[in-house]
C-alpha cells in the first residue's frame, strides 16, 4: 500500500470514530485492511457503550478480523487507526500478526508504537509489525481534542 492509499482508508477510520461521540465515547476509530484493499474489519471505541475496558476499536476490529476468518492468525493484514494503539492495542496487534499498524495522531501518555514503547517492533517479540505513523494526523489529533475540550468545558 501506498502512503495515499492510507490516506482513504484513515478517512475511514476517522468516519468510525466520529460514531463513538454518539455513546460518549472517546472518538478513535479502526479499520482492517487485507493486501487487496478490502476492508476486512472496522469499528470504534465502545468503552462506555459496552462498559467495557477492552472494547477499544483496534480490539474490536482484531477480534471481529478474526471472527470472519476463523482464525486468530490475521497476517496480510493492515490496521488502520486515528491514535497511536495503547500497551494492549500494540500487544493484541503483534499476538494476531498484523503485516501493519498505521496510525494518526501520536499518543504521549499512553502510545506503545513509538512515543512510549515500541511494543510492536519490540526485538525480544517473536512477530514484528510495520509501523507508519502522521497520517491525516492533524484530523485525527483535532477530532480528539474537540471532544475533550467540549468534555472540559
Amino acid at each position: 500500500m501506498e502512503f495515499l492509499e492510507y490516506e482513504t482508508y484513515m478517512r475511514q477510520a476517522l468516519n468510525e470514530a466520529r460514531r463513538a461521540l454518539d455513546h460518549g465515547d472517546v472518538p478513535v476509530g479502526a479499520v482492517l485492511v487485507d493486501r487487496g484493499g478490502t476492508v476486512v474489519s472496522s469499528d470504534h471505541n465502545r468503552r462506555e457503550e459496552l462498559q467495557d475496558p477492552t472494547a477499544h476499536a483496534e480490539i474490536l476490529v482484531i477480534s471481529g478480523a478474526a471472527s470472519a476468518r476463523r482464525s486468530w492468525r490475521l497476517d496480510g493484514l493492515t490496521m488502520v487507526v486515528t491514535l497511536e494503539p495503547c500497551p494492549m492495542c500494540a500487544g493484541a496487534a503483534v499476538m494476531a500478526r498484523l503485516d501493519r499498524i498505521v496510525y494518526g495522531a501520536p499518543d504521549p501518555k499512553a502510545g506503545a508504537a513509538w512515543s512510549l514503547y515500541n511494543i510492536p517492533q519490540d526485538a525480544r517479540l517473536n512477530h514484528h509489525t510495520e509501523l507508519v505513523a502522521g497520517v491525516l494526523e492533524d484530523e485525527a489529533a483535532e477530532l480528539l481534542r474537540a471532544f475533550f475540550d467540549q468534555r472540559r468545558g
